[in-house]
């Protein structure tokens, strides 16, 4: 029997907006100000450290560890402040929360780190909706949602496999990891390029489809 709905968090609940703006846009501005180059340069010298360093390393994901890498002064929590009007529910999601909390525990299962899921769901007020918030880098010094992550999950919701569903963007992180343990899974596929019984193309779907299982 079902007991918990978790949800992957960025382009599964929110656009990826919020985050390009914040590495693309708002470190490269900050590093150009405060370092005198050009922002073009800058840009380009913080794509290539992004790369250098690669998400397999849980620095990649740490804004304060970017802002001491290069000695800026600037607040990096201003930072996330400051776009927060680039935070943007997908249009069917508080729907689908409403509906599906009511009969399920909701969870979110991310690799954001803390800072960013807080203003995001600061910024949203859906936090309600969820009894659990999970991060595998804050909470679990994981990079990415990896089979021990998943495994730990369980553990700490003291559940079984069979009694989650997992849903979210990630063909591999999101699907065939936790699938890996048995644990039903949903691809979300917003830019339909995809077709099967476990893909769907929007949460209203998702909810459709759970709610037709229970």
């Amino acid at each position: 029997m079902i007991k918990i709905i978790s949800f992957d968090l960025d382009n599964t609940l929110v656009t990826s907006k919020f985050a390009d703006l914040v590495w693309l846009e708002g470190l490269p501005k900050i590093y150009s100000i405060e370092k005198n180059v050009s922002f073009d340069e800058a840009k380009n010298i913080l794509i290539k450290a992004y790369d250098e360093v690669g998400e397999n390393k849980i620095e990649w994901y740490d804004l304060q560890y970017w802002f001491n890498r290069y000695n800026l002064v600037s607040e990096w929590g201003k930072l996330l402040d400051y776009y927060r009007f680039a935070i943007s529910l997908f249009p069917e999601v508080k729907e689908v929360l409403e509906v599906l909390s009511k009969k399920f525990e909701l969870a979110i299962i991310t690799n954001a780190k803390r800072e960013f899921i807080n203003t995001i769901l600061s910024q949203t007020n859906i936090e309600p909706y969820f009894n659990h918030i999970f991060s595998s880098t804050s909470d679990f010094h994981e990079v990415k949602k990896t089979a021990a992550f998943y495994k730990l999950i369980l553990e700490k919701l003291d559940i079984s496999n069979n009694e989650i569903i997992h849903v979210g963007d990630h063909e591999y992180f999101d699907v065939a990891i936790p699938k890996s343990l048995n644990i039903v899974t949903y691809h979300l596929d917003r830019n339909n390029k995809k077709i099967g019984d476990n893909v769907i193309h929007d949460l209203g779907e998702f909810e459709i489809k759970v709610l037709g299982k229970n």
